[in-house]
């Protein structure tokens, strides 16, 4: 009796990259392309996600972005909510459609077209990438200032009209009460002087006390999106168990309200900043590559279209994270 041998390496069933057989009609470069998108995809599905969850568990001590975001380069002490951050997303996207142009142009084989628009794209995405920096060291370094109670709850001072007021408005310098590290007297950790607020909490509380039109607004939020502000009394109450001083945000505290606010916007987009900076160190290495005739040589463009299939997925993502962070 005859038998049948199946082997496990068939030519003809196992795909491995060749011209003879293409998934979909793409090649075995942009297949892999599409799955690394995939899963990158997922992963910011899980970080955005995570994020969707906590801000609705705390809704009642979310910040509110118009007035987190609100600074704009060469204004200063001007209001300017969400202004910039539509700027770094027009950039964004205008260098998606550089890219498109890019990418079609190499389809036609014109070698010039395409490093002009990869130049634009590359510009557009630095542009973008010092924009986030940008942002990042106005949101560290903070604009008014705030308290934090005992309890862990953020209190901000505002006038009798509702506008925050700043610490350095109206906190007062006392004696100096804090001691100097010397070779005589030192311990074996001490923290570092740089990270110290500017003012302590004594500081802050004769500045309140001697400036009767102020008031204390808590991080909760009313039925109508406000910010609930006390009583000259309650802001007196509140602000006697105040127990250390935040300026700007960081891991552990956040003048603009809940913590985990802070937490989740350096990581998302520091990750996604970090997927943009890639994006443009690769354009630059394939755009030198177009300005030697590489790929004219080859007669084909292809690595331009997998690097501009990765850039849109970028812009898509920042979408989506400017909608859940800025405009939700």
């Amino acid at each position: 009796m005859g038998a049948t041998v199946t082997t496990a390496n068939n030519d003809e069933k196992t795909w491995g990259g060749g011209h003879e057989i293409q998934p979909l009609g793409s090649s075995y470069g942009k297949m892999m392309m599409w799955f690394f998108i995939v899963s990158d995809a997922l992963t910011f599905s899980g970080f955005l996600g995570a994020y969707g969850f906590s801000r609705f568990k705390f809704i009642e001590t979310w910040p509110l972005a118009d007035e987190v975001f609100t600074h704009f380069p060469f204004m200063h002490g001007v209001a300017a909510p969400m202004y910039y951050v539509a700027l770094m997303t027009f950039i964004l996207i205008f260098s998606s459609v550089t890219m498109v142009l890019a990418v079609d142009a190499g389809h036609q084989l014109k070698k010039t077209k395409v490093a002009i628009y990869m130049f634009l794209t590359i510009i557009g995405g630095l542009i973008f990438v010092g924009s986030q920096a940008w942002e990042w060291k106005n949101f560290i370094k903070g604009e008014y200032g705030a308290v934090e109670t005992v309890g862990g709850s953020l209190l901000q001072f505002v006038d009798k009209d509702g506008k925050r007021v700043a610490l350095a408005d109206f906190a007062v310098k006392l004696p100096e009460q804090r001691e100097a590290l010397t070779r005589s007297h030192s311990t074996w950790f001490m923290e570092d002087a740089q990270s110290l607020p500017t003012y302590t909490v004594a500081e802050v509380q004769a500045g309140f006390k001697a400036h009767p039109e102020l008031l204390i607004r808590t991080e909760k939020l009313t039925d109508k999106k406000k910010k609930t502000v006390l009583s000259r009394e309650e802001s007196e109450t509140h602000l006697a168990s105040a127990k250390y001083v935040v300026e700007g945000a960081n891991l552990i505290r956040n003048e603009y309200g809940n913590k985990l606010f802070a937490d989740f916007f350096f990581f998302i987009t520091g990750f996604h900043g970090f997927h943009v900076f890639s994006g443009v160190i690769i354009n630059i290495i394939i755009f030198f590559n177009v300005l030697l005739g590489t790929y004219e040589k080859r007669r084909s463009y292809e690595m331009v279209e997998k690097v501009g299939l990765y850039w849109h997925f970028v812009d898509l993502v920042w979408v989506f994270v400017f909608t859940v962070f800025y405009l939700v």
